[in-house]
């Protein structure tokens, strides 16, 4: 049953206003709250597309926050709304359960609503589905092509993580966990909102206007193992207040700071899916122009030198991107090094890609001795999979954020494209031999050491809910998508496969797309004899359960080496840990 909860009526006028001269004022003219619900759009907002403007001061010592965002909002369908429905992702629990009422648990982020209004007063609010929705009841109803516009006060919090479920090698022996245990695993609000090693991450902070598909709104949200962050493309105007000392990276563009008793600054982006901010006073950043876009790398004073190296894939990979599939859909992003818990090793957000900490490694570095001898022998494998890692967040700028999908219900769309698009990058920059290499190791090995611990195979199209843990998603979802694009390549040629995609990418950026809008796409740019084999290619690949044939089976050798036995595999063989080989250990030290 879901539970429905009043929320105190609130006026923006009852939020404190600061004192500053008339220059600043107009200076952040576009940041006040408008009053009528009819307003022309934004100099920097697309006519068609929903507007945030959102202040927001950050406390990052007390690790919480709070702000007030206004809403243009543009009804697109063609029917009338007079209900809209947010998303409050932080209050997302694994179980489902409701967020208790009062202080928050210690361990999970926090998002609460305090508030929401018009230029005329308060409107009616009501929680839903367990704290996570949020329905918005209008005055009147708003007509297709029509717009409304309303103020929502929020605050929040984030729980501080242990260091510990950071490292290196918390990172390795989670997926050796979930190698051996099968074990299941559901992404939880506090892998992409909380404080650790000096670092926050904000990964969905504010009240985010739920998709329409067909005239609904998607208003379930259910956790799974894959993304859960779902919206329409929006543009965003947003002031962050926050200690001058304090790095603060955004997925928009820093349009200028100023001081005035508190350190504010101010971004702007077009058409996101969602604004994320990480924030540090230890963070740095180094960025340049690649591709037609500026790429900006961010990481921890320690971690400089490989920062920089981060910053060089980035920018190539940007540049092979706009290249082979269209101009860059944002004028910048960037790349950031987050200390991400054990299971995660990295995640994308528009105009933000992440990447674990635990991967930043200098083996040149005198804390290199701290590790285990075991991690140390695998420096070319965590090298070359945080390139490989950096490359398939920046091609999730181009299928994710710029052209998306529902990452629950077809994950297979984004995840595939931008993993193959990875492999593209290593070919185009390093040639085929390390091409091959990286296809055999992050691709095809990941399924094989899937398959050889007993994971069953299964068709990559299913919903996010239906996989159980990281390493069945990376095998199936990832890796068997992914090979998919090869398969296609070889079988259409370069110049039909690439310009299927470019045709692809241009008729869905900053559209939502669906599986079926990809297969038509190269359908139609096969030849004529070729297209029953095309789709008849997708279906094998993505509908059929073909792995071991296509991919590779199921490796007795490996497994008798390591103590397991696949047609048995509860309860492992726990000295399997004393047994691993160097084929096993390169794959789980590969970021998942």
């Amino acid at each position: 049953m879901r539970n429905k909860t009043k929320l105190p009526h609130i006026h923006h006028s009852s939020f404190r206003i600061h004192h500053f001269s008339l220059a600043a004022l107009l200076s952040f003219a576009w940041l006040v709250p408008a009053g009528a619900t009819q307003q022309p759009p934004s100099p920097s907002q697309d006519a068609g597309r929903s507007l945030y403007r959102i202040h927001l001061r950050l406390d990052f010592d007390a690790r919480s926050y709070a702000g007030t965002q206004t809403l243009r909002w543009v009804n697109r369908d063609g029917r009338p709304a007079s209900v809209l429905y947010f998303h409050l992702y932080p209050n997302l629990r694994a179980g489902g359960e409701a967020r208790e009422a009062g202080p928050p648990a210690a361990d999970e982020p926090s998002l609460e609503v305090t508030g929401v209004s018009v230029a005329g007063g308060p409107l009616q609010a009501a929680l839903e589905d367990a704290g996570v929705g949020l329905r918005v009841q209008l005055r009147e109803a708003v007509p297709p092509g029509g717009s409304a516009e309303l103020t929502l006060a929020f605050k929040g919090t984030v729980p501080e993580i242990d260091a510990d479920e950071t490292s290196l090698p918390a990172h390795v022996i989670q997926q050796v966990g979930a190698a051996l245990r099968d074990t299941r695993e559901v992404r939880r609000a506090r892998d992409t909102n909380f404080f650790a090693r000096g670092v926050m991450l904000l990964g969905s902070f504010h009240p985010v206007l739920a998709a329409r598909d067909g005239g609904d709104w998607r208003r379930r949200v259910e956790p799974s193992v894959g993304d859960t962050v779902f919206a329409d493309a929006a543009d965003y105007e947003v002031e962050v207040v926050a200690p001058r000392e304090l790095g603060v990276y955004t997925s928009g563009e820093e349009t200028f700071a100023i001081q005035m008793g508190a350190h504010r600054r101010a971004f702007r982006a077009r058409g996101l899916r969602s604004f994320a901010l990480v924030a540090g006073r230890s963070l740095r950043a180094a960025e340049r122009e690649a591709g037609g876009v500026r790429v900006r790398s961010v990481y921890t004073a320690e971690h400089e030198k490989t920062g920089l190296r981060v910053l060089n894939v980035a920018a190539e990979a940007a540049r092979v991107f706009a290249a082979r599939f269209g101009p860059a859909p944002f004028a910048a992003f960037s790349v950031a090094e987050v200390p991400l818990v054990a299971g995660l090793g990295s995640t994308e957000f528009s105009g933000l890609a992440v990447t674990a900490s635990a991967f930043y490694v200098d083996f040149d570095s005198p804390a290199m001795r701290n590790l285990p001898e075991l991690v140390r022998e695998q420096r070319a494998s965590v090298e070359e999979s945080l390139e490989f890692a950096v490359a398939q967040g920046v091609a999730h700028q181009w299928w994710g954020a710029a052209v998306g999908n529902d990452p629950e219900r077809e994950p297979v769309l984004d995840e595939a494209l931008a993993h193959w698009s990875a492999l593209l990058y290593v070919r185009d920059a390093h040639g085929e031999e390390r091409a091959l290499a990286a296809e055999e190791e992050q691709l095809r090995g990941v399924y094989q050491i899937y398959r050889t611990f007993g994971g069953e195979d299964m068709p990559a199209e299913r919903p996010a809910r239906e996989y159980r843990n990281s390493f069945q998603y990376a095998a199936v979802v990832t890796s068997k998508g992914a090979l998919m694009f090869v398969a296609l390549r070889r079988l259409l040629g370069d110049e039909r496969f690439f310009r299927a995609l470019r045709a692809y990418y241009e008729a869905n950026r900053f559209e939502v797309a669906q599986l079926e809008d990809l297969r038509a796409a190269f359908v139609a740019e096969a030849e004529l004899q070729q297209r029953r084999v095309v789709t008849r290619l997708f279906n094998r690949w993505l509908s059929e359960r073909r792995g071991d044939e296509d991919i590779a089976p199921p490796n007795p050798q490996l497994a008798a080496a390591l103590g397991v036995n696949p047609a048995q595999p509860e309860p492992r063989d726990r000295n399997a840990f004393s047994r691993l080989g160097r084929f096993f250990w390169r794959q789980m030290t590969r970021i998942r």
